[in-house]
């Protein structure tokens, strides 16, 4: 499928979270105790990492757009898949299941931001919009965690 040139990187962050999706339900299914403690590690860095800031420009750049053209439901779920995500990571509840539906919901919401999330906004989105997005994602892909804060406390104080 032809993406969108201002959507390749965050088309690209999916296939390391398609990798890490794997490897979850992989462990969860086979792992000894220690590997999923282990992968639980290797997710929460790959979070904080990656997955954490992806979300952020998803949700101050992308989202809003298409929640304005009307794609209300689209933008329901990816908020909805967005903070099911962060709160299995910081679930207490049993490591093994919570790593299982952890890998499972990261694969689906994937296939959804593939399938469904990104074809409605090349559809929708004009292209300073998108340029926006691309913009974001490439500073995001460097900058600090404190940097990336800033930015993200930044635009969510401007009026809409």
């Amino acid at each position: 499928m032809k993406r969108d040139p201002h959507l390749l990187d965050l088309s690209r962050d999916h296939h390391h979270a398609l990798v890490l999706a794997r490897r979850a339900e992989t462990t969860a299914a086979d792992g000894t105790d220690d590997d999923v403690t282990s992968t639980w590690e290797t997710i929460a860095e790959a979070f904080d990492a990656d997955l954490a800031p992806h979300f952020e420009v998803e949700e101050l750049y992308l989202l809003p757009p298409i929640d304005a053209a009307g794609e209300v439901e689209l933008v329901r779920r990816t908020r909805s898949d967005h903070e099911r995500l962060r709160s299995l990571l910081a679930s207490a509840d049993d490591p093994r299941s919570r790593l299982r539906e952890f890998g499972e919901r990261l694969r689906q919401h994937v296939r959804f931001e593939e399938q469904e999330l990104f074809p409605t906004a090349e559809a929708t989105l004009d292209a300073a919009q998108l340029r926006a997005v691309a913009n974001a994602s490439a500073a995001t892909a460097t900058a600090t965690p404190v940097e990336r804060a800033a930015v993200r406390d930044a635009k969510r104080s401007c009026p809409k």
